[in-house]
C-alpha cells in the first residue's frame, strides 16, 4: 500500500563505482556480514532489473536454464520458501524441494549425511532453512554447490534483510540519515540481527525497542539506541519495522500475558501517528495481529508489508543469479567459468558461445578461454581454436581435451581427443534425429 503523505526521497545512494565487480565475491551467502556494502547496493540494483521481469506477460528468462537449486527447508516457512521457488523457476533452474518432515532427517539421519547426500547428486545451489544457528555455514564447508541461507536459528536472515533495503530504498531512495525504528522480539529475532548488519552499513540510524527480557545484551556495543519505550521508538521514525513475538522459541516466562505485550509495546494508530508524516510501516511476517500490530496499522495506508513480500521475489532472483555469476567468474570452474555459455543454433542444436556475445558475433574471442567463434560452411556458429583456420579439423582445441573434426556432412563439431570420428557421426545422426521429432 502506498502512504497518503508524499514521500520525502532522501539523496539517492551513490553510484557503483568502476572498480566494483558485476558479481559478488563470495562463494555462499550465509551473513550480510558476508557482503560489503557495494555488493549490496549490487544486489539492490540487480533486483530492479529482476523485478521488471515480474511485470510481464511471461514471467521468465534463462539465466539459470540448466541450474539444479536444492531447496531444503526444516522449518515451516511460507514467504521464503515460496518466493525461493517463484524466484528460481522465473529464471528458469530446475527446482527440488525438501522439507525435513518428509524426508530421511525424520528417520534420524543427520544434516551433514543429507547434505552429503544432496551433494552427491551435484546440484548448483542448496537454499538451507534450519532452526540451529550456524548450520548454514556448516553446510558450506560441507557442500561444493553455492549455500543460501534462508534463515538459521536466531542467527541471520540475509536475504530478508536485502528485501527489506529494497523495499526501504523503493520509499526512501536512499539510507544515510534514515530513522529506522526496529519493534518487538529483539531476542529471538534473526531478522532483526541481519537488518542491524545491514542498515548500519549503508548508514541508516537504528533505533531498537522492545521489553527488557527481549533485548540483546550490551546493545550499545552492536551500534544502535534501545529503548523499552515504543513512543520514544517511534517518535520521529521513517521506517517503523515491526518483528513477531516468537513463543515458539521462548524458554520461561518473558512478559506477563500477550495482552499486556500489546498494551505496552504493540503498535496502533494513536502511536504511529508520532512517526514521521512519511514513514511506512514493515513487517517480516508472519504478523500476530493484536500482539505487536493493531489490524489498523497492518491494513492501513502506511504499510507496505505485501510490497515486502512482493520484493522478496525480485530480491532473492537477483541473489540466486549473481552467485551463479560468481561461480562462472572462477577459474577451473564449470563451463562458465572459461568465458563460454552455451546457446542454441537456429535449428535447436545447442553449441558454446564467448559469455555474453550475440550469435552474429562470429570470430570473436570466446572469453580469453582459447577459442574463438566461427562459421561453418552451412552458416552455423561453432568454436575454434584461437587463430586456426576451419580446414584445422584434428588440432587440439586450445588444449581443452577437445578436438575438432568434420562429420560425414561437413560439419565441424567437437569431440574428445582421440576420439574415432564414428562417434562423432553417431552424435550427428542422434542431432538429425532429435530436429526431425
Amino acid at each position: 500500500m502506498t502512504p497518503t503523505a508524499e514521500p520525502s526521497r532522501r539523496a539517492a545512494d551513490p553510484p557503483l563505482p568502476l572498480d566494483v565487480p558485476a558479481r559478488l565475491r563470495t562463494k555462499d551467502l550465509l551473513s550480510v556480514a558476508d557482503l560489503s556494502p557495494d555488493e549490496i547496493l549490487l544486489v539492490l540494483d540487480t533486483a530492479e532489473a529482476m523485478k521488471e521481469v515480474g511485470t510481464r506477460s511471461i514471467k521468465k528468462v534463462p539465466a539459470l536454464r540448466g541450474h539444479t537449486v536444492v531447496n531444503l527447508f526444516c522449518e515451516p516457512s511460507t514467504r521464503t520458501r515460496t518466493s525461493f521457488e517463484i524466484a528460481e523457476k522465473r529464471l528458469s533452474a530446475d527446482t527440488v524441494n525438501i522439507a525435513s518432515a518428509g524426508s530421511s532427517v525424520s528417520k534420524g539421519e543427520t544434516l551433514a549425511d543429507t547434505v552429503r547426500n544432496l551433494e552427491a547428486m551435484a546440484p548448483d545451489m542448496l537454499v538451507l532453512r534450519h532452526a540451529s544457528a550456524g548450520a548454514g555455514h556448516l553446510v558450506a564447508r560441507l557442500c561444493g554447490a553455492r549455500v543460501i541461507n534462508a534463515g538459521d536459528g536466531m542467527h541471520e536472515h540475509p536475504t530478508q534483510a536485502l528485501l527489506d533495503a529494497f523495499t526501504i530504498r523503493e520509499h526512501k531512495g536512499g539510507f544515510a540519515g534514515l530513522r529506522v525504528s526496529i519493534i518487538g522480539d529483539l531476542l529471538h529475532s534473526r531478522v532483526f540481527r541481519s537488518n542491524l548488519l545491514l542498515l548500519r552499513a549503508l548508514g541508516a540510524d537504528v533505533c531498537a525497542c522492545g521489553p527488557a527480557t527481549l533485548m540483546l545484551p550490551d546493545m550499545a556495543r552492536l551500534g544502535v539506541r534501545a529503548t523499552t519505550s515504543v513512543d520514544e521508538a517511534v517518535e520521529g521514525a521513517d521506517v517503523v519495522m515491526l518483528l513477531r513475538v516468537q513463543l515458539e522459541r521462548m524458554r520461561g516466562h518473558f512478559f506477563p500475558s500477550l495482552r499486556e505485550y500489546f498494551q505496552r509495546f504493540g503498535v496502533t494508530p494513536a502511536r504511529l501517528r508520532r512517526a514521521a508524516p512519511d514513514a511506512i510501516v514493515m513487517h517480516p511476517g508472519p504478523m500476530n495481529r493484536g500482539v505487536e500490530i493493531a489490524s489498523e496499522v497492518a491494513d492501513g495506508s502506511r504499510s507496505v508489508i505485501l510490497e515486502q513480500v512482493a520484493n522478496g521475489v525480485a530480491v532473492r532472483m537477483a541473489v540466486l543469479y549473481l552467485l551463479s555469476e560468481s561461480r562462472r567468474g572462477e577459474a577451473g570452474g564449470t563451463a562458465g567459468g572459461s568465458g563460454l555459455e552455451a546457446e542454441e543454433d537456429s535449428e535447436g542444436r545447442t553449441v558454446t558461445m564467448p559469455s555474453g556475445a550475440e550469435s552474429g558475433e562470429a570470430g570473436g574471442t570466446a572469453g580469453g578461454s582459447g577459442l574463438e567463434a566461427e562459421e561453418d560452411p552451412e552458416g552455423r556458429t561453432v568454436t575454434m581454436p584461437s587463430g586456426a583456420a576451419s580446414g584445422g579439423a584434428g588440432d587440439a582445441s586450445g588444449g581443452s581435451g577437445l578436438e575438432v573434426e568434420e562429420d560425414p556432412e561437413g560439419r565441424i563439431v567437437k569431440v574428445p581427443s582421440g576420439a574415432a570420428s564414428g562417434g562423432v557421426a553417431s552424435a550427428a545422426e542422434s542431432g538429425r534425429d532429435r530436429a526431425g521429432e
